[in-house]
């Protein structure tokens, strides 16, 4: 037994934990979990807790649907809500075959196989994410749906409720070692950002899954509701996740280059040329859900062209101000993401887009720091700019070409995510919105 295995199963006899959920993600990053008593963790963490992976969005066909749920010691976290019952712990599983070997349908597998590509290249990859989201009044079902307030960007509004939360939040998240870094109302009615710090991207994409249960018991403890959905409100800012990259190689920055142009390594240059390349082709990933286009299409800060800018907001791939003084803090924003993506994925193609553009020292093309929302199609076409997909059938559609993101997700995962994602595509296509009734109703 090793010793983070040995502190967990202490830790559950010292704290009195009476349950213990085993948590892992699906295909498309909706959470799962089952509880077990802490007298069956020890045979748990040793062979694994068997359950019908054939029930589980993507995982298997009922053929092949034995599957072993195994915990991963490092994520051990207590859970802080619920305190009037008996203690109530958490970790994140690795998805195994009845063989051992990880199971090809696991998006935690999806990622951890990319870091391994980028360790072999001697990189660790580092993650920071922004993450946007809205406080309804009501739950889906009671009408149209209703902010908290009315109050906009950084707003230090009277109204006690978004404070409130936003406390409530960061103090659970931090109870379970998840760090915070900044907090604040953002740029819709009722809209809140809340800043990860950075990490690893494997502890990144657990912290994420944890996050969004974390934001929305306490708002079911305040007595409001929580939404990710990429756009909401039609004339409100959508949710966004911007994320800060960045390689490491041991304790050194790789990105950082004293001297160079925006402090910016080859090793950073040739990243997000790949970041560019392939941006349209990972968008179904980045961007997974009918919903994300309105978001991307909506401006705001939403991008919709493939093109980069030093601090320039407008753009996908920013490079935000750097410290002259600080190397390790330079970095690049990747600004498609949204917040209702599945984080494993997500991190696994953004980083194998910049993996190849290193691996084939792509060249960056020239920078933009003009708002790219105010330039004309042929402005924009003149400086070679394409654009990202503007609806989930397009990105589909560019996905399905893609070698890279075949490679990426494995047979398996690219087979079922692009069915299901048509699968959506094709009953969204075939709705009548209250938009045609209002616009066509009277005329026709």
């Amino acid at each position: 037994m090793d010793k983070q295995t040995d502190f967990v199963l202490r830790t559950i006899e010292e704290r009195d934990i009476r349950f213990v959920r085993l948590w892992f993600t699906d295909v498309l990053g909706t959470l799962k979990s089952v509880a077990v008593a802490p007298a069956e963790l020890e045979a748990a963490f040793e062979e694994g807790l068997g359950f019908d992976g054939s029930a589980i969005e993507g995982f298997a066909r009922v053929s092949e649907s034995d599957m072993l749920a195994k915990p991963d010691p490092s994520t051990f976290a207590v859970l802080p809500w619920r305190s009037d019952v008996a203690g109530v712990a958490r970790m994140f599983c690795d998805i195994h075959l009845p063989d051992g070997s990880p199971s090809y349908a696991d998006p935690r597998w999806v990622l951890r196989r990319t870091l391994t590509r980028a360790a072999d290249m001697g990189f660790t990859f580092y993650t920071h994410p922004e993450v946007e989201f809205y406080l309804l009044n009501d739950p889906p079902g009671k009408g149209a749906p209703e902010p908290i307030d009315h109050y906009g960007y950084f707003d230090n509004s009277p109204q006690a409720i978004g404070y409130d939360f936003r406390r409530q939040a960061i103090t659970m998240l931090e109870a379970m070692g998840i760090s915070v870094e900044f907090s604040h109302h953002e740029g819709g009615p009722g809209q809140q950002e809340i800043d990860l710090r950075y990490a690893d991207a494997l502890s990144t994409a657990d912290n994420l899954m944890t996050f969004r249960l974390v934001v929305k018991e306490v708002a079911l403890e305040q007595g409001i509701y929580a939404t990710f959905m990429p756009k909401p409100f039609r004339d409100a800012p959508g949710s966004g996740m911007h994320t800060h990259l960045s390689l490491f190689e041991g304790d050194r920055n790789a990105f950082y280059e004293a001297g160079a142009p925006m402090q910016l390594s080859k090793v950073a240059r040739s990243f997000m040329a790949g970041l560019l390349r392939h941006a349209p082709e990972i968008s179904a990933i980045t961007n997974q859900w009918v919903n994300s286009y309105k978001r991307i299409a909506g401006g705001g800060e939403a991008p919709e062209w493939v093109c980069w800018g030093h601090n320039n907001r407008s753009a996908l791939v920013r490079v935000p101000m750097y410290k002259p003084a600080k190397g390790n803090s330079t970095r690049v924003e990747f600004r498609s993401v949204d917040s209702a993506c599945n984080p494993y994925l997500t991190f696994a193609v953004i980083l194998a887009a910049g993996l190849k553009g290193i691996e084939e020292g792509y060249e960056l093309p020239p920078g933009s720091d003009d708002d790219v929302w105010s330039l004309t199609p042929a402005e924009r076409r003149a400086m070679g700019m394409e654009a990202l997909p503007s609806s989930l059938n397009q990105a589909i559609q560019a996905m399905e070409r893609s070698e890279l993101v075949a490679e990426t997700l494995g047979e398996h995962v690219f087979d079922f995510f692009l069915r299901n994602k048509k699968a959506e595509w094709e009953e969204y296509r075939g709705q009548v919105s209250a938009w045609e009734i209002d616009r066509y109703l009277p005329l026709l």
